[in-house]
């Protein structure tokens, strides 16, 4: 995989790794140490003078992300944050985060924007992915948000990375297990694993199939998601095929509209 830097064995918990570097544009797993089968995950895209970090986590995690990121640059220099949707797992750290860096962009939906104020009194600069789904970072490489309704929440969105090929799901093909490997190495192990988030939270299999049609055709090295282990570029049609015959939410709760 062009570029791609996936190293599974001998990872040091205590330091950021590489996941992806080409012409100055660098992915990072940031993760966390604790062994929890809800474990988060944060990444940081470098890019020339631009970091943003994708779902940064809780605050109760936001130490061990900042020193993750502080062992990269300086953590004040985090010039932005996508939030790809509003819950606490995934958003509520940004206070933290502007707290270090006011002028740091946040990059969501209109619908999760008017609640982030829930986490606090604060200020910051919106980015607006729906009106603008395509950002072009510093290096001329660009950004894509797609939008993936009802999965689970309504305004959830995935971000692509144009150059790496990645994609940050967020919840999205997210898995619960202790049994953790940074890679999926099993995709049909690692499917009951997302069995047990997608079934509870994930809306219905309409809202699954809706999104694999909309990125059916795009190019994806590797899906890289909140919760869980990054599916690898060889899984990726066995991931797709997974949401597309998902039954989920209100197809369990009412059978028997279906």
């Amino acid at each position: 995989m062009r570029g791609n830097l996936f190293v599974d064995t001998g990872i040091d918990m205590m330091k950021p790794t590489l996941l992806y570097q080409q012409d100055g544009h660098s992915i990072y797993w940031l993760g966390i140490t604790d062994d929890t089968a809800f474990r988060c995950n944060a990444y940081l895209i470098v890019d020339g003078e631009e970091a943003i970090i994708v779902d940064p986590g809780s605050r109760s995690y936001f130490e061990q992300i900042k020193s993750r990121v502080q062992q990269i640059m300086n953590p004040e220099s985090v010039s932005g944050m996508i939030l790809c949707h509003q819950d606490p797992d995934v958003a509520a750290s940004m206070v933290d985060w502007l707290a270090l860096n006011p002028k740091a962009k946040v990059f969501t939906s209109p619908r999760t924007m008017v609640l982030l104020p829930h986490y606090g009194e604060m200020e910051f600069t919106a980015f607006d992915i729906e009106e603008n789904p395509r950002y072009q970072l510093s290096s001329g490489m660009a950004l894509r948000f797609i939008t993936a309704p009802f999965l689970h929440s309504p305004a959830a969105f995935v971000t692509y990375s144009e150059s790496a090929r990645f994609l940050f799901s967020g919840d999205i093909w997210a898995a619960l297990t202790t049994d953790w490997n940074l890679v999926t190495q099993d995709f049909e192990k690692h499917a009951l694993n997302m069995d047990l988030f997608h079934i509870d939270y994930m809306a219905s299999n309409i809202a699954a199939k809706g999104f694999v049609n909309k990125i059916a055709d795009l190019p994806i090295d590797a899906i890289l998601p909140q919760h869980g282990s990054i599916i690898a570029g060889e899984h990726v049609p066995a991931a797709l095929d997974y949401l597309r015959t998902l039954r989920c939410g209100t197809d369990i709760a009412y059978p028997e509209l279906g």
